[in-house]
């Protein structure tokens, strides 16, 4: 009896684990909106996303003080830091690019295909390796790139894969917030469980912001995270749309990501 019972608690300890082994959490570290009181709002996107044995920063936000100053409040050190991923060359992604790698410099810093060469020598001269692609690419630990999409203003996506879903996260999704989502829908053909980050919709007209609510329905986005340069309306016009499935982002802001509901 005592052998079964150790059994059944063996294979519930490895059960658990297993699911806190696919946990993803992102924490939002810069934006223009506030989660934390303690924490400061300044215009620009950044968030560390923690999964298994890797922490990922996603962009840089802006101003080095808010950057260090959210930081400390939130109790997050650079130095666990493993790869840097940057949507697009805007300072408000880039602003503390070398701020990160002056206190650590052995990192991957995955930038945007088209980044100017001289942008990518100063990385480079940090000590850090450089990556840029134009294709999707695997980064390990269930991370991924959407590949450089756009023509004007180019940028990349970040793709985490989840036992929910896929999770989008867009710095300011400047080709176009519903071609980013439908791109990453089509190369990795799996549900999208959370779509976050900025969706760049503050010239859009309401009829605009709701062809796209629209499409994403139509593409079966089942949580939202609009925040930075998507605009109040559409972020509220989002929450209305969504309801439940609406996400408040914001600096200090914590998504955990388990297992399958």
């Amino acid at each position: 009896m005592k052998t079964k019972i150790l059994f059944f608690l063996l294979i519930a300890f490895f059960f658990t684990f297993s699911i806190e082994m696919d946990a993803q959490k992102i924490t939002i570290i810069y934006d223009n909106y506030l989660h934390k009181d303690k924490c400061q709002a300044d215009w620009g996107f950044s968030c560390i996303i923690d999964h298994k044995t890797s922490t990922l920063l996603f962009d840089t936000g802006t101003k080095k003080d808010v950057f260090i100053h959210n930081l400390t409040a939130l109790k997050e050190n650079l130095n666990r830091i493993d790869m840097i991923v940057i949507s697009h060359n805007h300072g408000d992604h880039t602003g503390n690019l070398h701020t990160v790698l002056e206190t650590k410099n052995d990192l991957t810093v995955y930038m945007p295909y088209s980044t100017p060469d001289a942008d990518i020598k100063r990385i480079k001269d940090t000590g850090a390796k450089v990556v840029r692609d134009e294709k999707p690419r695997d980064l390990g630990n269930d991370w991924y790139l959407s590949g450089e999409m756009g023509t004007t203003i180019k940028e990349q996506a970040l793709v985490m894969d989840t036992p929910k879903g896929l999770v989008v996260i867009t710095g300011c999704a400047h080709p176009g917030i519903t071609e980013m989502v439908a791109r990453v829908k089509e190369i990795h053909k799996k549900d999208i469980y959370l779509v976050l980050g900025g969706f760049h919709l503050g010239g859009r007209s309401e009829e605009q912001i709701e062809e796209i609510i629209q499409d994403f329905k139509d593409m079966g986005v089942r949580n939202v995270a609009p925040t930075h340069c998507t605009g109040d309306k559409a972020i509220e016009m989002f929450k209305e749309a969504y309801g439940d499935h609406f996400i408040e982002a914001g600096v200090g802001k914590e998504i955990e990501i388990g297992g399958s509901e």
